[in-house]
């Protein structure tokens, strides 16, 4: 088994020592009863109410204990989480995005789960996350929410502008200019510079991949004739169809799009709360003109999107490792999984998939065609180095800027591949 954190060079040799004593609790003391748990919960998509939920029910069954939330935020998150884990004074329980998990899974940063695994659903959690925080056979982050991309669009602005609902990703790039064209001051397509999320469904639209794994050799792709071919469409988009900041990435973008500034936005399904009501809860100007498609493929039917979603773990370096297990058994419980369905996340739990149609039954359809099509970025334990070094961002907010795609690409590929094989 690889214990080494390869991504995660920045620790050097205090890798090697936290991967040579992970899950076995050699190294760090832990703490028998009533202790505080720390819990790192990224971004604003868990709801207060689930929150709460965590908070007062681990606090009710495990009396004289508490759990304290830590909100993170996505940027900088694998630099900050290879940091802590490898600390003494690390989190106890960490969420991380589904792609970043192999990085830390391969590293020994977090514990084995398999002794509670049936407890957290077993064979009722999704597979895909399942496999993503996964390592040599043994589950280290279990599956938390997931959910896909789907395209919001101003009704009325595409009336106004004579723009139907695209059937081809053609169609998509064409309406958007056209958007653009029509509605001065509004962006036909919201699309940030560092918005590589919503950029790679042109590259596997028009045949292209990321990096592929051939012979044991990790072969960066985007400077393909295909990929290319789909980074020339997102180059149209954002320098045609977005005023979006070149150099901005996809926070918030709901914003632009709930106070008439976009007429398109493409987002994961929970967005979807935050189009419709204010900070307030109180309803948006455009809550009665949103309407929802999925991203179209290149000859039609729906199109390749990124899956979205997160896993959770706990620290290897957990100094109250059975408490943490109690906590992250109340998050992956029927009833904090229900309160993440209400809020538009589809649940870690497979059985309570439906609880999302409920919540949001105009979305139910789009989120399904959308998510029969879902992928993911290069299954390498290196790929959240890609990420925490910039590699897309960078490419793309460089696209944005007007720049040679076929250089730019062929310039990512070199670093691409420096780091999924290194």
């Amino acid at each position: 088994m690889n214990k080494k954190l390869g991504a995660l060079a920045l620790l050097g040799a205090t890798a090697v020592v936290l991967a040579g004593c992970a899950g076995s609790g050699g190294g760090t003391p832990t703490t028998e009863g009533p202790a505080e748990i720390r819990v790192w919960l990224v971004g604003t998509d868990t709801p207060q109410e689930a929150r709460d939920y965590l908070k007062e029910t681990f606090e009710d069954e495990n009396p004289g204990s508490t759990l304290v939330i830590e909100e993170q935020q996505w940027t900088g998150l694998v630099d900050k989480l290879t940091t802590s884990l490898s600390s003494n004074d690390s989190p106890d329980i960490v969420e991380m995005g589904n792609t970043q998990a192999p990085a830390f899974t391969s590293a020994g940063a977090l514990l084995s789960l398999d002794d509670i695994k049936e407890q957290l659903g077993g064979s009722d959690l999704l597979p895909g996350f399942v496999e993503a925080g996964t390592w040599d056979g043994t589950l280290y982050a279990a599956p938390y929410y997931s959910g896909s991309r789907v395209v919001f669009y101003n009704t009325a602005m595409y009336e106004q502008a004579g723009v139907a609902v695209p059937t081809t990703l053609d169609e998509y790039v064409a309406g958007g200019v056209t958007l653009a064209e029509k509605l001065p001051g509004v962006s036909g397509v919201y699309f940030p510079g560092k918005d590589w999320y919503n950029a790679l469904p042109f590259v596997w639209e028009n045949g292209g991949e990321v990096a592929v794994l051939e012979d044991g050799t990790w072969d960066a792709q985007l400077s393909s004739p295909e990929s290319v071919a789909g980074l020339m469409q997102v180059q149209e988009l954002m320098t045609e169809a977005s005023l979006a900041p070149k150099d901005g990435d996809e926070t918030e973008g709901w914003v632009p799009f709930r106070t008439e500034k976009a007429a398109t936005y493409s987002a994961p399904s929970w967005a979807y709360w935050s189009i419709v009501a204010d900070e307030d809860q109180q309803p948006t100007a455009v809550a009665e003109t949103t309407g929802y498609y999925a991203l179209p493929g290149k000859d039609g039917g729906a199109a390749q999107v990124f899956a979205g979603g997160s896993n959770i773990g706990i620290a290897a370096k957990s100094k109250s490792p059975e408490l943490a297990k109690k906590a992250l058994e109340i998050i992956l419980s029927d009833e904090y999984q229900s309160i993440l369905a209400g809020a538009g996340l589809v649940p870690a739990l497979t059985s309570l998939g439906d609880q999302v149609a409920a919540a949001t039954p105009e979305l139910a359809a789009v989120i399904a065609e959308a998510a029969a099509n879902a992928k993911l970025t290069p299954a390498s334990p290196n790929w959240a180095d890609v990420e925490a070094q910039g590699i897309m961002q960078d490419l793309f907010v460089k696209i944005a800027g007007g720049g040679d795609v076929q250089q730019l690409a062929t310039a990512a590929d070199e670093q691409i591949e420096s780091i999924l094989n290194g």
